[in-house]
């Protein structure tokens, strides 16, 4: 599957997680009040359930799945959907159990998570793993990079799915989803949603007219 992910476009340059692996709180002030404030406190939650001290791409994948229409839609099928849900709410029990010790993106053999005195690792959900980290910088990039107001779930979306690496592309490919595919039809959704607000805005009545 890996394999079948386009290399990063321009408009979205690679960013290093170094900067952006912590720092829960200054990642939610950047984003904001918009609607994805409520999805990256769902994938907390979700993190603080599973006893994950890192909130990785799957936690967010799983929470914007749940909470946005737009992006269950970019799907288009909803027994594909369900499959993945399966998938995502199995990582506690299934084929996530080896996510638990481990940084997401991480090689073999590299260094597992960082354990506290106590070993719990930490408090649960108290940081992004360093490709979420990733995640969110390029969701704002892609919001910017159009001169958008704010971000949305189609952002997020393919933020995740831009990395091989992620645990969110592992999900997909599990669920037998193509991740390039699924870029390209957010690419599509997008550029849809832009022309209609382009042909809202110059029509009489639109935004331009007043």
């Amino acid at each position: 599957m890996h394999s079948r992910i386009p290399p990063q476009s321009e408009q979205e340059p690679a960013m290093s997680g170094a900067d952006d692996a912590n720092g829960l709180d200054d990642e939610l002030a950047a984003v904001g009040e918009d609607e994805l404030a409520a999805v990256v406190d769902g994938a907390r939650r979700r993190a603080v359930r599973d006893g994950d001290r890192q909130i990785d791409t799957a936690h967010l994948l799983h929470s914007l799945l749940e909470r946005d229409a737009e992006v269950r839609a970019a799907f288009g099928d909803g027994a594909r959907i369900a499959r993945l849900l399966g998938y995502l709410v199995q990582r506690s029990i299934g084929y996530g159990l080896r996510w638990q010790s481990a940084v997401e993106g991480s090689a073999p053999g590299s260094p597992t998570v960082t354990r506290a005195a106590d070993g719990t690792g930490g408090q649960p959900g108290e940081c992004f793993s360093p490709l979420a980290a990733v995640a969110m910088a390029r969701t704002r990039a892609r919001a910017t990079g159009r001169g958008a107001a704010g971000t949305h779930g189609l952002d997020l979306l393919a933020a995740l799915v831009a990395d091989p690496r992620a645990r969110a592309v592992e999900v997909l490919g599990r669920a037998g989803v193509d991740a390039r595919e699924l870029l390209e039809r957010i690419g599509e959704r997008v550029r849809d949603a832009s022309r209609a607000s382009a042909a809202f805005e110059c029509a009489p009545g639109g935004d331009l007219a007043r």
